[in-house]
């Protein structure tokens, strides 16, 4: 039995997160070393605690059938929506929002581990419905799987991780079958929702003029009258469908009217429910030096540290950002940043290829998936992985706004780390069981 599981064991995924893993106490470890040369932090030391018993629970998923999870997703997912709301306000508060459980040093975030369980649910969903006719009942109500903990987790509020339920989403979607237009629509929308968020904030504290479109957003009358002739287009558009079956032109009136009509809607209640500091991420991603020494600090020292990397870094241990405390969040958000610093170019670009191997890896087992559920949980941790990384590494480059998202497998964090090698451990699940096993 050993010699079997052995045979089918998915090396290639233990090799690269072992070795992520590894990269991540080293340089947790370097973020506490001080100006002195001292050790002022513990943190390495939890560091390797969770990343062995991530890597026993990674084995122990790898072993257990991922087919046997499906008669369990609906209530893993209602259990995980419950832990969520119980968070909501029975939670201690870290970094601005309540969403740990726990007591003392020790703690654990639900909406981490609810991405599995997210995954694994929308996943039972989509293959459970993959045989219907009606495309967009079906469309609707993975939405509504999604908006549920996401809503939850925005109430928290823990804007980043709310966001990584939106890749998700998308990616199993699209393997789904669900057709592209639908896909498209709830993307279009979140970006014109971001849009117009954004462009009375960037007004206001960046271009300090005015302009008569983002005037339209800033002024409750225009914005309201505005949404109800989008509005109105839309309906009008919705009775010509009616009258006229055979002409798709209504159709895509009512479609695109749909989006600028939500994405009004959507973005005034953002714009009430942002927080002042998240506020200020969006502004100091358009321009950082709006608010140097405030919340564009991160973001320029980041750059910094990244930039006096140059090719072959400044050598372990030797970083000046991270030892002179320059760097805030350094063992968590901004990790990459003391990595870069320290070992440079040639150091990112293995780290880079690593990340890159998990990713091939995957999307070389959802190709080869005999199963639609292990496929599209398969698909799930791709949207995950994929977003984390971009997002993480885009946002201590200056190229993404600061969300709180951790970069997988190094940032510090046991929950974050737990999440992300259980995710690897159902990978392992689904890659050998093609094969039988």
């Amino acid at each position: 039995m050993n010699l079997k599981f052995l045979n089918f064991f998915d090396f290639i995924l233990f090799f690269c997160v072992t070795a992520l893993v590894t990269f991540g106490i080293l340089f947790i470890y370097s973020s506490g070393i001080n100006s002195d040369g001292m050790n002022v932090s513990s943190e390495y030391l939890k560091q390797i605690v969770w990343g062995g018993t991530g890597l026993l629970l990674m084995l122990s998923l790898s072993l257990i059938d991922y087919r046997r999870i499906a008669r369990y997703a609906p209530i893993l997912f209602i259990f995980a929506c419950f832990v969520l709301l119980f968070t909501k306000f029975f939670g201690r508060y870290v970094n601005g929002a309540r969403s740990w459980l726990g007591f003392g040093p020790f703690g654990i975030q639900p909406s981490e581990f609810c991405k599995i369980i997210f995954i694994v649910f929308l996943a039972w969903y989509l293959d459970r419905t993959k045989k219907t006719q009606n495309q967009l009942k079906r469309f609707i109500i993975s939405l509504g799987i999604m908006f549920i903990p996401m809503g939850l987790i925005l109430a928290q509020p823990d804007l980043g991780t709310a966001l990584v339920y939106f890749p998700i989403f998308l990616f199993m979607a699209f393997i789904a079958g669900i057709p592209v237009r639908y896909i498209l629509f709830v993307f279009l929308g979140g970006m014109f929702t971001i849009i117009f968020t954004v462009l009375p904030i960037w007004e206001t504290k960046i271009a300090h003029g005015s302009f008569v479109f983002v005037r339209i957003l800033t002024n409750r009358t225009l914005r309201l009258i505005l949404i109800f002739a989008s509005g109105s287009v839309g309906i009008l558009a919705v009775l010509g469908m009616f009258f006229y079956r055979h002409n798709r032109y209504f159709y895509w009136i009512t479609y695109f009217a749909a989006i600028f009509c939500g994405s009004l809607i959507l973005s005034y209640f953002a714009g009430k429910v942002l927080k002042d500091y998240q506020v200020m991420r969006l502004i100091v991603f358009i321009d950082p030096y709006a608010d140097r020494l405030g919340a564009g600090w991160n973001i320029i020292q980041s750059k910094t540290a990244i930039g006096s990397g140059s090719l072959l870094g400044r050598g372990y241990l030797q970083g000046t950002q991270s030892h002179y405390r320059f760097l805030p969040e350094q063992s968590t958000d901004f990790i990459f940043s003391i990595l870069s610093e320290e070992l440079g170019f040639v150091g990112c670009m293995a780290v880079f290829a690593l990340y890159f191997l998990i990713l091939l890896r995957t999307i070389f087992i959802i190709k080869n998936s005999t199963n639609t559920f292990g496929m599209l949980i398969a698909t799930g941790i791709l949207g995950m992985f994929a977003f984390h990384f971009m997002v993480n590494v885009g946002m201590v480059m200056g190229i993404m706004p600061i969300t709180g998202i951790p970069l997988l497998f190094l940032s510090y964090g046991g929950s974050s780390l737990w999440m992300s090698m259980m995710s690897v451990g159902l990978l392992m699940s689904v890659s050998s069981r093609k094969f039988g096993f």
